[in-house]
């Protein structure tokens, strides 16, 4: 084949690729990686074709360095017509915009009257009008390609003898639903329930729903953490099926299961958990070997032994995706009987794992590595605290276990940030509740070594379990899909403006390589640490990072200085752990490559379930903040300014981390406008400026607790 000929083929291959991807973005390396072209000059010619698809519009770009196939080249009907596809955003004055994926291009506007029955974040295929000369791109809704929101939540009013009606809690859902009386499920008129809709017959203005259940009276916490995880599509319960399946697992150990396994029984084996957790989903084993080396277990529940791919229960939890964390409660991936029972390695118990085994020297450098299925009898349930309290005092029960691998652990984490890691630091927030659910005070959880402990051997299982894969990968012509955890490198744009920012602070943020900006991220947040900006820092510095995401296209872990990195250690918790420990056994057994577009597809649906639970996270605790500001209504307290916008400013409390919001209404001083690159609110005449991260002190005015909203007015500022 002649040169011109491959490059022509490349050209081909790199269309289909973003063709069959519809909606799915691409990075080079990610497209280059799906042509399993893996040498770096290969990879540059890849590159170049990309570029020449970009210019030729027929690819776009989305930023990020991602790319996405142009739907004006491919999507036309035979009368010469185009179509895109997008997601609705609804606007409160009517219509709404379609947002299509990449985000350079501009957004169609849809009247109201062209919206057919699409509700505000479904995506829909839209056919676009002939632009008019300065006129923006209008269209219309031909076809509802998914109904994003499946169910929704709100107030159900009764009168009698006309249909009950449903107005969800969300304005941008701006339709009424009629309820039929047989479709009640027992509501009464004003209480929060939960509605799917059934039918909506084209050309009538309202949908026809049923309660799917019934929550109860608005404000009560139960009703409303129920509501949080009915308005992310979040089931509050298990199927009746699944629960059964569940409790029909067998619970004993065939003894010819055990034969097939490596035996830790008789090594020392804890588990280093929170205080309060239920579920255990792995334990550290230690021995001191003859040879001088440490050999550390890193022991995972087996959970594919007892949730068998399509099965009732694997479609429930793919379904979830996750385990949700809210404030108050866990809502589990898995049924109680397994999470909490068969999977979970409780001390003296005899538990089946997936396991990492590393035998190390002092200076944490592996010799020897295993990997394969095991049983396990964890000798200590141990919390954190506990834990902390060994390694402060140098001694307490399984001293003699826990402090060598302690030290091995910083030896990690050390080598780890010498290797270019970024070391982000996310404060996480913390309530103490009564009885009934109400929070009493609010507290951040500060992460010691005994975190430190099981993370750095829980990223080290991750690590090593990727790179066993996707090394040999790599140095296939045909390597085997698998499941990685990637994070993307920031946007060079956002890089660029952050770093005049942080020049006019005085930090030297370098950014000519890898190496030079994770170091210069590193000394950054330490030096801040002595002047009081460094929370102001690493919150920026999160900012301008994209969401790390599931794929079968390895780049690499961006924060964490990984070039293979995946997700092994929590298959109770997280369904792309139970991939990985699926085609993760099925290639230790020299099986063949697992379907590549499926495992894509499953990716996907992880990733944005991943996201959507930890929307629902962050809406418990706005919920939980704003419940506890309640009664605090004209206090005063000291914030830092954690947003800005020209309608106004963002500010946290600096105890609580409560945020509110400041109408631009309550600067009634001066004449202030929004600096972007600077992240400063300036005051024209007489010289004030408000930075993001300034100090200042704020007065409660107002709280919304079912709407999460905390309204402030400021007082002054702290210099």
């Amino acid at each position: 084949m002649s040169k011109k000929n491959g490059i022509i083929e490349i050209e081909k291959k790199i269309i289909e690729i973003c063709t069959q991807a519809s909606g799915v973005q691409y990075t080079y390396k990610q497209i280059a990686a799906r042509l399993n072209v893996f040498d770096k000059s290969e990879r540059e010619e890849v590159r170049k074709q990309i570029d020449i698809l970009v210019d030729n519009k027929i690819l776009l770009n989305s930023g990020r360095g991602k790319y996405r196939i142009n739907h004006r080249f491919i999507n036309r009907d035979n009368s010469g017509n185009h179509y895109i596809e997008g997601r609705v955003q609804k606007i409160a004055a009517g219509g709404a915009f379609i947002i299509q994926d990449d985000k350079d291009v501009e957004d169609v506007f849809i009247p109201e009257d062209y919206l057919s029955n699409a509700l505000h974040n479904d995506r829909v295929k839209v056919s676009v009008f002939p632009v008019r000369k300065k006129k923006r791109s209008e269209g219309q809704v031909v076809g509802i390609i998914e109904r994003t929101q499946k169910q929704l939540v709100g107030i159900i009013r009764i009168k009698k003898d006309k249909p009950a009606l449903f107005i969800p809690d969300n304005p941008l859902y701006n339709c009424v639903i009629q309820i039929p009386a047989n479709c009640l499920e027992g509501a009464r008129s004003g209480e929060k329930v939960v509605v799917v809709i059934t039918e909506w017959k084209e050309g009538t203005r309202n949908p026809i729903g049923k309660v799917r259940y019934v929550l109860g009276a608005p404000g009560s916490n139960n009703v409303e953490m129920n509501a949080i995880l009915a308005e992310f599509d979040f089931p509050v319960s298990f199927p009746k099926e699944v629960e059964d399946a569940a409790e029909k697992i067998k619970q004993q150990i065939d003894k010819e299961n055990i034969k097939k396994r490596k035996d830790f029984r008789k090594i020392t084996t804890f588990t280093i958990d929170p205080a309060d957790a239920k579920d255990f989903d792995d334990a550290i084993s230690y021995e001191k070997l003859p040879n001088g080396l440490h050999r550390v277990g890193v022991h995972i529940a087996d959970v594919s032994h007892y949730v068998t791919s399509g099965s009732l229960i694997d479609e429930e939890a793919y379904n979830r995706a996750t385990s949700v964390y809210l404030v108050d409660r866990t809502i589990p991936m898995l049924p109680e009987t397994l999470c909490n029972n068969l999977c979970s390695l409780r001390p003296h118990e005899d538990k089946l794992c997936f396991s990492a085994v590393f035998d190390l020297d002092e200076e944490a450098k592996i010799h020897n590595e295993w990997f394969g299925k095991t049983i396990i009898n964890s000798d200590r349930r141990f919390a954190y605290e506990e834990v902390q309290q060994i390694i402060e005092e140098h001694q307490g029960e399984l001293d003699a276990y826990i402090l060598p691998v302690h030290q091995l652990a910083q030896t990690l984490r050390k080598q780890r940030m010498e290797a270019h890691a970024i070391n982000f630091n996310t404060p996480e927030v913390k309530f103490q509740l009564n009885e009934k659910g109400r929070p009493l005070g609010v507290f951040l959880k500060v992460e010691k070594e005994a975190n430190f402990l099981i993370e750095e051997f829980m990223l080290l299982a991750n690590k090593k379990v990727a790179e066993k894969i996707g090394r040999k990968t790599a140095r296939q012509q045909q390597g085997k899909t698998f499941v990685y955890r990637i994070h993307d490198e920031p946007i060079k744009e956002k890089l660029l403006v952050f770093r005049n920012f942080v020049q006019k602070l005085g930090y030297d943020l370098k950014t000519g390589s890898k190496k030079q900006l994770a170091d210069s991220f590193n000394l950054m947040f330490d030096q801040s640490k002595l002047t009081g900006e460094h929370d102001m820092l690493n919150r920026l510095s999160v900012r301008l990072m994209p969401r790390a995401i599931y794929t079968t296209q390895n780049i690499g872990h961006y924060g964490l200085g990984f070039p293979y990195y995946t997700h092994f250690t929590s298959p109770i918790r997280r369904y792309p752990d139970l991939m990985v420990h699926r085609l993760f056994e099925a290639y230790l057994h020299n099986e063949p490559s697992a379907n590549q577009d499926e495992y894509e597809e499953k990716c996907v649906h992880s990733s944005k379930m991943e996201h959507l639970a930890a929307e629902a996270e962050r809406a418990s605790i706005k919920y939980k903040q704003a419940e506890y500001l309640s009664d605090k209504i004209g206090n005063t307290f000291e914030a830092v300014i954690s947003g800005l916008s020209k309608y106004g400013v963002f500010a946290e409390l600096a105890d609580s981390k409560c945020e509110g919001y400041i109408p631009m209404r309550c600067f009634d001083d001066d004449y202030y406008y929004l600096d972007e690159e600077n992240y400063t609110l300036v005051g024209l005449h007489h010289g004030m400026n408000l930075r993001f991260g300034d100090k200042i002190m704020i007065k409660v005015t107002a709280v919304d607790i079912l709407k999460k909203q905390m309204s402030f007015d400021f007082v002054k500022k702290i210099n």
